[in-house]
């Protein structure tokens, strides 16, 4: 067998590898997909490729050895970190941060894209950033004094944003495509809230390439093309966004079951395979908010809704724009941002917004019609002031009749086997449901939110030593479960969510 020239520097392209990154996916050596496209090759992938059909169809070759012998899989702090039970709650979670902050990156090693400051990881199996956890980490960070670490965090999107037009769900290669819900707008403003609001001015390029990216190609739709990328026409000619994904082909870090929820899936849909890219970028991946039939994943047509979330956060996002134009003498920008917000902010009203359900909910623009899945997602309305005084009230009514449970609140009113459903709950969904609560001085009703989940969060740590990515708000005794890996320990989002509840 000739010997195969290796290059000096290895680096992780799955696309590189061919059918030996198909063969390895299926094969099931690795309990989780993650795993693989993790790894570190000690060659190039295009070498590694080749050695691998040359050698497997060797009577002695075994696939697992060849990985190995190939790949190694790269350390983390985190992993050698024991908790002390004798510390409380509070005293852990500040621990945490030191635990779960990685240095600036001076390579890349594998998938990773390097990044120029330190960072938080979220713990587990997650050891790279974020995007939306990020935000939710900071607020522990907030209330920890870290402002070095928040502006370090910052500064790493701002990287990211001009490196490549926008910010990806996280800081891998396989991720590029995607972005996450637009939560970079929350980030400058809670650290202009801390540090004065030159701070906006800093960071308005990064927002203007942020709103850039989002937005991209709406000169293009009419009234025969009414979706483009993430930008929508709707029926009186404003623009609503939706979620998207570059690409339209199985997932490198979920490959496996990817391949096979289409080959279950009878006469799947061609664009099967973006749904559920674009069910990521919102990071409800999955739930039944993106199913057609509301309970099956074989029925998702995420590209084909207009979330309400997402179209708070854009509302923000261009409040942000309009108050940083004024900053910046700029009062033609900031009167058209203002414009445009108020634009979107009516939008969301008239197509969100269930008189008769008295409810917010997701709007399917290809059937023209609201979904009927209670989520969440509804308290993003009232997080951002969107939502009337009575429309906040009679949300707060379901919130309490539908979602409230022992251990905080259900994500949906659906228990459909996927993590993003009842019965778990998830920190940044309890944090913007509590301030949103607070914002219309429903404060009850947001400190019983706050009491039974912060309970829950502990209760968890006095008998593991963990907090978790998220928690069985139903049934105290149970772990959550659902989704495609196991329930994580670290958590960045988690952490940063109690650490304010804790302290406010």
């Amino acid at each position: 067998m000739g010997i195969i020239a290796q290059p000096a520097k290895p680096m992780m392209n799955v696309h590189e590898l061919g059918v030996f990154f198909h063969d390895v996916q299926l094969s099931g050596i690795f309990e989780d997909s993650k795993t693989f496209v993790d790894l570190t090759p000690k060659f190039s992938c295009a070498y590694i490729a080749k050695q691998y059909e040359q050698e497997k169809g060797g009577t002695d070759f075994n696939l697992r050895v060849f990985v190995s012998d190939h790949f190694e899989k790269p350390k983390t702090s985190e992993t050698e970190y024991q908790s002390d039970l004798t510390e409380s709650a509070e005293a852990h979670l500040l621990i945490l941060w030191d635990v779960l902050t990685k240095k600036a990156d001076k390579e890349a090693p594998g998938t990773l894209i390097p990044l120029p400051f330190p960072y938080i990881i979220p713990g587990g199996r997650f050891s790279e950033i974020y995007y939306w956890d990020s935000y939710f980490t900071m607020l522990g960070l907030q209330v920890s004094g870290r402002y070095d670490l928040i502006e370090s965090m910052i500064d790493n999107f701002s990287y990211l944003i001009d490196l490549l037009g926008y910010i990806p769900n996280g800081n891998r290669t396989y991720f590029l495509g995607r972005s996450q819900p637009p939560f970079y707008a929350l980030m400058v403003d809670l650290f202009a809230r801390a540090k004065g609001k030159d701070v906006l001015l800093k960071y308005l390029p990064q927002l203007e390439k942020e709103y850039a990216f989002w937005m991209k190609n709406a000169e293009l739709l009419n009234s025969d093309r009414s979706g483009v990328k993430r930008v929508v026409r709707i029926r009186n000619g404003g623009l609503l966004n939706r979620y998207w994904d570059e690409n339209n082909a199985p997932r490198e870090e979920s490959y496996k079951e990817d391949v096979e929820l289409y080959e279950h899936t009878p006469g799947p849909t061609p664009q099967i395979f973006r749904h559920i890219r674009a069910a990521c970028e919102s990071g409800w991946d999955f739930s039944s908010r993106w199913f057609a039939d509301g309970a099956n994943m074989s029925s998702i047509h995420t590209t084909e809704i207009l979330p309400v979330d997402l179209n708070c956060l854009l509302y923000f996002l261009e409040q942000k724009l309009g108050e940083a134009y004024h900053l910046a003498a700029s009062a033609i920008l900031a009167v058209q941002f203002e414009q445009k917000s108020d634009s979107r902010k009516r939008a969301i009203q008239e197509l969100c917004w269930s008189e008769s359900a008295e409810y917010y909910f997701d709007y399917d623009f290809v059937l023209e019609k609201q979904k009927d899945v209670y989520s969440l997602a509804a308290v993003f309305p009232l997080f951002f002031n969107v939502a009337t005084a009575e429309q906040a009230r009679q949300v707060s009514k379901a919130l309490e009749e539908k979602f409230l449970k022992k251990g905080g609140l259900a994500t949906t009113d659906r228990t459909t086997g996927q993590q993003w459903d009842a019965p778990n709950g998830w920190a940044p969904l309890q944090w913007m449901a509590y301030q949103g609560l607070r914002n219309y001085g429903i404060d009850g009703l947001a400190e019983e939110i706050k009491k039974r989940w912060t309970d829950s969060n502990i209760r968890v740590y006095q008998e593991t030593g963990k907090m978790m990515e998220k928690y069985n708000v139903e049934e105290n005794d149970l772990i959550a479960g659902g989704g495609e890996y196991p329930a994580q320990d670290g958590f960045g989002w988690t952490n940063g969510v109690a650490l304010k509840f804790l302290r406010s």
